[in-house]
């Protein structure tokens, strides 16, 4: 293989790549959140005695998990405007992750939910507490900690997700990757670089998922 590496042009550019990888962990960080809130929500619907509850869940959860994520990105980017719903890039994209995260967790909550031992509602309601006071204070605490390998396993696919960003001209890590890429046609060290900043930031955020489920872990 006749072919000199030159990675010079990587490191001119390192902050673009910096910046890009910034913004991602933002994204991402961002659209958990949310995410957890709307997963949470479709999960009650979904285990709710209202079957037009139950039918609104179900259909948002099925609607978001068998549509491609990149199709929902470009309708709600450019779609939505035709509607009379204009949104800049970034909150765009926020928004679809969101609803993509919410779709998936939803899934994790519900398991979570169900497996929850009737003691706890019991319990609950033995000290007075409200239905409502009863899922905030103790099945929704302890059910986020039984979860949390499964949500640290989302939030690292939704990291990976945001590089799907660039579709929309997000500046993200890809998207500058591949500015550098067309401007220095240094085609390998580029998405070289690119994979094993992704990699390195992957395995970064699991170890520190991994110590907080050990920390945050129920006694057995």
């Amino acid at each position: 293989m006749d072919y000199d590496f030159n990675f010079a042009v990587i490191w001119r550019n390192w902050d673009l790549l910096a910046s890009g990888l910034g913004l991602g962990l933002f994204l991402a960080v961002v659209s958990i959140a949310i995410g957890c809130v709307i997963g949470l929500v479709a999960a009650f619907g979904m285990l709710s005695k209202h079957r037009v509850l139950r039918w609104l869940s179900l259909s948002y959860v099925s609607a978001i998990r068998n549509t491609p994520i990149l199709v929902l990105i470009l309708f709600t980017y450019f779609a939505l405007p035709q509607l009379g719903v204009a949104l800049e890039k970034i909150p765009s994209f926020i928004l679809t992750l969101s609803l993509y995260a919410g779709a998936y967790l939803s899934e994790v909550f519900r398991a979570g939910l169900v497996a929850q031992p009737k003691g706890l509602r019991e319990a609950g309601l033995a000290i007075g507490l409200t239905e409502l006071k009863i899922r905030a204070y103790i099945i929704v605490p302890v059910m986020l900690r039984n979860v949390l390998p499964s949500l640290s396993n989302n939030f690292i696919s939704l990291f990976k997700d945001t590089s799907l960003a660039a579709a929309i001209a997000v500046p993200d890590l890809t998207f500058y990757a591949r500015k550098i890429n067309v401007e220095s046609f240094r085609v390998i060290e580029t998405w070289m670089v690119a994979s094993l900043i992704y990699v390195a930031t992957c395995y970064a955020i699991a170890a520190v998922l991994r110590r907080l489920e050990r920390r945050l872990a129920i006694p057995r």
